[in-house]
């Protein structure tokens, strides 16, 4: 386990646990979960749990937006999780295009970083050869370079294959052993079609079939139609083979159905409708390239947000490795400067000091084109920055297409997308266009946002760890607006249900009751613990915003002398939302003949306009169970 552990073990039971899990993969920012039932996972407690910046649900995903440190989030999950049980067959979710880009997605995403990769390795080979001329372009170095960069999208079918084949649920190897076969060399280059011209042309056992000019590397349509296929034939032969042959004879039987009828039949329809679709999105291109520019720049950060950017992506990289220059992307390179340009404008203006502190990384984060904390964490929530960066990316993206820009390869993103605009041949004129309009797009959207502005949260004044431990003593006290979130599990009452008088007549504060279903009670915020009594039965808290809280464990429990408690703290100790703080015993409670009841009273009231209790009949820990209201 890594140093996300507590967060992976909170983000696992939030989502309804391992058995409502079907998979789990990630992208650059986000867990993206296949959930057996969504209406299980708890979307709030998610939102609002430290480490995630927000919950999305799209395209049959249940996405948990985490930032940029995601893999090594998923790392912690993964342990958490152990080996998934398979998959049921609960059947397709949502509509077609849902379901559509539920694939696309699925097959895609695992290999976008060593596409990126590729790009930028031929990028490279790119700026050489503009800096070193023709030598550089002739040498054995170049050659290397281009082997670096073009291997990969010279034998993309073989990537998609195994990508492809684990989403239908098929054995990804056969996937490779199939692609394998539709890049062999011979199809691969055009020699077998002009070996056997002279006899006839292609035929399979008398039945004639076409390779296409450039062969089947780098296509992507017909990989992925044949691993549909692969993995509902072999799924069938697994249904009526023998357990004892099982393990060769199916691998062999779905090779020899699959390969033939791929070159026969699925290769040569799968070319015809890729042909289709990308002449189709190219024509609407060509209707107005600037009225499209227009449209997806503006539009690419919501489509993003819903996947529904998947729609678009194959046919880039599909024109992209056949060595084709493609401006199906060109208008969305500059947003993200435009989302990091609006995200400053919010770190200078806001008051809000967590807010101004959650800036900085998604600052940092937006530069090099990772723009989802920014989106989700900043600009979106205060809504005129999210749409200012759309605006600005919509006339970005239209100047983009007016100029001709294109992109020569997959490349990274931010400031590292300019390789992809420069031409094998070492031309940079797209790259110095690109460096330029991003610097438009920073300043644009820094200075709209600023302009426009947004609503601002009230400022948090946050206590220093010295300042709360002083508070907690009585020798200084700051107060502030705040959340005091569950720290116990069970049902909720008002606080007149006390069986207390001192609780439920509200002489203490008010507040509220818990009949707890769990014995474990953690910190409702960060703070400090002013307060633990020598039996463990009770605590006392003291947020950095300033609310006084005490934690009651069970009435008259104080005669209990600490049987059946253990703390996990001390007075003094600095405490973060969620850390554990006592342990106690249900059972022993009861057994011994006292009322179980929980009250958690804000005891300093009189500092607050109001003690706002959430109005749900049970919480879990770390929902939100009381909002205070400052004064004044």
């Amino acid at each position: 386990m890594g140093k996300y552990e507590e967060l992976a073990k909170n983000i696992v039971k939030e989502v309804g646990g391992k058995e409502n899990i079907n998979s789990l993969t990630n992208c650059i920012t986000r867990l993206r979960f296949k959930l057996k039932d969504e209406s299980k996972a708890n979307t709030d407690v998610l939102k609002n749990m430290d480490g995630v910046v927000t919950v999305m649900q799209a395209g049959g995903q249940y996405q948990v937006v985490i930032g940029n440190h995601v893999p090594d989030v998923k790392k912690d999950v993964d342990a958490v999780l152990g080996v998934l049980e398979e998959p049921t067959e609960a059947g397709p979710k949502g509509n077609l295009f849902d379901q559509f880009v539920d694939m696309i997605s699925s097959i895609f995403q695992p290999i976008l970083a060593p596409l990126s990769a590729a790009g930028m390795l031929k990028g490279i080979s790119a700026i050489l050869t503009f800096a070193l001329g023709s030598s550089f372009a002739e040498s054995s170095t170049a050659a290397v370079f281009n082997a670096m960069g073009d291997g990969l999208f010279k034998f993309l079918p073989i990537f998609i294959g195994y990508t492809a084949m684990k989403k239908f649920g098929g054995s990804p190897f056969l996937g490779m052993l199939i692609a394998s076969s539709m890049v062999y060399p011979g199809f691969l280059d055009g020699s077998a079609t002009a070996q056997f011209a002279e006899a006839g042309g292609l035929n399979f056992f008398g039945i004639p079939f076409s390779i296409p000019p450039a062969g089947y590397g780098s296509t992507v349509m017909p990989i992925i139609a044949a691993a549909a296929f692969a993995a509902f034939l072999e799924k069938q032969l697994r249904k009526v083979i023998p357990d004892v042959i099982k393990l060769f004879i199916v691998p062999f039987l779905v090779g020899l159905i699959t390969i033939p009828l791929t070159f026969l039949i699925i290769g040569p329809i799968m070319n015809f409708v890729s042909d289709g679709l990308g002449n189709g999105l190219l024509a609407i291109q060509s209707f107005s390239p600037i009225l499209f520019g227009a449209i997806l720049g503006f539009s690419w950060q919501i489509l993003v947000m819903f996947g529904l950017h998947w729609a678009i992506v194959p046919f880039a990289i599909i024109a992209l490795s056949q060595g084709n220059p493609t401006a199906l992307l060109t208008p969305t390179g500059s947003l993200s400067f435009a989302q990091t340009g609006a995200v400053l404008a919010v770190m200078m203006k806001t008051k809000n000091a967590k807010l101004k502190e959650l800036s900085i990384p998604a600052f940092i984060s937006g530069i090099f084109g990772v723009t989802e904390p920014a989106i989700y964490g900043i600009t979106l929530p205060k809504k005129k920055p999210f749409w200012v960066s759309c605006v600005v990316g919509g006339v970005t993206g239209a100047i983009a297409m007016a100029l001709g820009m294109q992109g020569y390869q997959m490349g990274g993103l931010g400031i590292f997308r300019y390789t992809s605009s420069i031409s094998p041949e070492g031309d940079i004129k797209f790259a110095i266009y690109a460096m330029i309009l991003d610097a438009c797009a920073f300043v644009a959207g820094f200075a709209l946002a600023y302009a426009v502005g947004f609503e601002d949260d009230e400022p948090t004044i946050k206590m220093s760890k010295e300042e709360a431990k002083l508070a907690a003593t009585g020798q200084s006290k700051k107060l502030s607006k705040g959340e005091v979130f569950s720290p116990i599990e069970g049902k909720v009452l008002p606080l007149s249900e006390a069986k207390d008088g001192a609780f439920s007549d509200g002489i203490m504060g008010k507040g509220v009751v818990i009949e707890p279903t769990s014995g474990e009670v953690v910190a409702p915020f960060d703070g400090t613990v002013m307060t633990l009594f020598p039996t463990n039965h009770a605590i006392g808290l003291i947020s950095e915003t300033g609310a006084e809280v005490l934690i009651h464990i069970g009435i008259d429990t104080v005669q209990l002398e600490g049987k059946g408690f253990e703390a996990f703290v001390k007075q003094g100790d600095t405490v973060k939302k969620g850390q554990k703080l006592v342990q106690f015993d249900i059972d022993t409670i009861t057994s011994e003949g006292y009322n179980t009841q929980v009250p958690i009273i804000i005891t300093n009231t009189p500092d607050f306009a109001d003690i706002i209790p959430v109005s749900q009949p049970t919480v879990k820990r770390n929902d939100l169970l009381i909002t205070t209201v400052v004064s004044g």
